[in-house]
């Protein structure tokens, strides 16, 4: 029986949470807030999508290893799906515009659109459209 999980909680290490936590709501991202405080808050990405935004030292508490410094290093990028390319773009330009600075050069392969973001912190996001009719008539 192969492994399911319900949800998925992405736990990332931030210097300022409040700045953080502006940025993500200038993008349109919302916040539930009964599982935010003064080290945490709880990044709505979908019904069962979330990234835990911790200060850095209480995103230590849970790791004996060093915090990677995501403005120089990659810890990991962090993709997301948007509804069209249109989504995409309007995401990413939100991202920008709200502090992100730019990533990855857009990537359009026909049936599959990127375009990346870093966030206030350095960590990488990639927005993408995948147009699954397309993909089908390939196979």
């Amino acid at each position: 029986m192969a492994l399911t999980a319900n949800q998925i909680f992405v736990n990332l290490p931030v210097k300022d949470l409040k700045k953080s936590m502006d940025f993500y709501s200038k993008i349109g991202f919302e916040f539930n807030l009964q599982f935010t405080d003064d080290n945490a808050a709880c990044l709505v990405i979908s019904e069962h999508i979330y990234a835990m935004l911790l200060v850095e030292p209480f995103f230590q508490t849970f790791t004996k290893k060093e915090i990677a410094d995501a403005t120089r290093t990659t810890e990991a990028i962090l993709a997301i799906s948007a509804e069209s390319r249109d989504m995409v773009d309007e995401i990413v330009d939100k991202a920008l515009n709200a502090g992100g600075q730019p990533s990855n050069e857009p990537q359009d392969h026909g049936f599959m659109y990127t375009r990346s973001f870093q966030d206030v912190d350095g960590h990488l996001w990639e927005v993408m459209y995948m147009d699954m009719s397309a993909v089908q008539q390939q196979q």
